[in-house]
């Protein structure tokens, strides 16, 4: 008979990525890089623990976007008062808060839950190449396209 594994919170061996973000597309990048957050890469994956591994992606100002994305796509956010929504373009978004537009994009992947926000904090995103993580020994991950 066939046993599924399912993994324990205290038995998750985490392991560092680093991302090169220089000429890659903005979904593409995100769907990899939230896979990996949330431990779908591994053998030993479990929906309901934290398996996943943390990713450092640098060069986020040279992520790429295709098509006409950066004048006819926009980002909302509402304050909740009364006239209270942002509206942004791509182009906007990737000029001044380059963080925050790549990090949406791989929140937005990961799941809405208790669960998705311990993952979220093992992301971290920087505009240029230098990080401060090298003592962690990051492995470069190969995004495919």
């Amino acid at each position: 008979m066939r046993q599924t594994t399912m993994a324990k919170p205290n038995e998750v061996v985490r392991q560092w990525y680093l991302v090169d973000g220089t000429n890659q597309t903005l979904g593409r990048l995100a769907s990899e890089v939230a896979a990996v957050l949330r431990g779908k890469h591994k053998p030993t994956y479990t929906p309901n623990v934290d398996c996943g591994d943390y990713v450092i992606v640098i060069n986020a100002d040279k992520i790429v976007v295709t098509g006409d994305q950066n004048e006819k796509k926009f980002y909302y956010s509402h304050s909740m008062y009364p006239g209270g929504l942002r509206t942004r373009s791509t182009r906007i978004m990737r000029e001044q808060y380059t963080v925050e537009w790549v990090e949406k994009a791989i929140q937005g992947m990961l799941p809405h839950t208790r669960l998705g926000d311990v993952q979220r904090k093992h992301l971290f995103v920087y505009k240029g190449s230098e990080h401060p993580h090298a003592a962690q020994k990051p492995v470069e991950l190969k995004i495919k396209g």
